[in-house]
């Protein structure tokens, strides 16, 4: 590894001014650039208030672009700690997105506390339930736990791109070439039940996972 390259991976905080042409050009390119499509046929971006979203983790791109601004104000991501999710943090600002630094793991005691009093004060709490480290398209018990925890439904989401490049990263990540198609698709409402045992919790998590990966087209798989 190069010296500049290591010093740049010691960086856990880059100036905010940094992320502000990134943040513009996805906002440009997804307005006049890209063709769009919104499969909602449940008008949850429109109605839905407090609940438990899910994406995959090689499809955040264009996430938050992809919602009307009022949507992604009352929108709160659960972010990783690590240098990349400070990255993430601070590009997402940019689009009015809020959020939560740390595990989405079931376990994480903290995030816990502030996701729910998020839901219960009308915010959506998005995760990416492969993230940070994968493995790709397997979703942790995190958002299950809190939607069982807070009484609110799980809406699995997902942006297909018609056409794009990966990235050789463990989740493959996906940037969608130039006029390539982005279809954002939000499946039906999941109502998990309360006071789960473990075995309840892991069948959930399947549930869940199993309606996502329906909605989610990727060619690699």
């Amino acid at each position: 590894m190069s010296k500049l390259k290591k010093r740049f991976r010691q960086i856990q905080k880059l100036p905010d001014w940094l992320f502000i042409p990134p943040a513009l050009l996805i906002k440009f390119l997804k307005t006049f650039i890209m063709r769009t499509e919104v499969i909602d046929p449940f008008n949850l971006i429109e109605n839905a208030r407090g609940h438990v979203t899910v994406t995959w983790h090689n499809r955040l791109l264009f996430f938050p672009a992809m919602f009307p601004p009022a949507t992604r104000k009352r929108t709160v991501a659960v972010v990783s700690p690590s240098r990349d999710g400070q990255y993430i943090t601070d590009l997402i600002s940019h689009f009015g997105l809020k959020s939560l630094r740390g595990s989405s793991n079931k376990k994480g005691a903290v995030v816990q506390r502030e996701a729910i009093k998020a839901i219960n004060d009308g915010f959506h709490v998005s995760f990416t339930p492969d993230g940070p480290r994968g493995p790709k398209y397997r979703m942790s018990r995190g958002p299950v736990h809190l939607a069982s925890v807070t009484g609110t439904p799980v809406i699995p989401i997902s942006i297909n791109a018609s056409s794009y490049w990966q990235i050789k990263s463990w989740d493959n990540f996906q940037i969608p070439k130039p006029f390539a198609k982005l279809t954002i698709i939000l499946s039906e409402p999941i109502k998990i039940p309360p006071n789960l045992t473990e075995e309840e919790l892991e069948y959930w998590r399947t549930t869940v996972e199993a309606a996502l990966m329906k909605i989610t087209a990727d060619r690699s798989k």
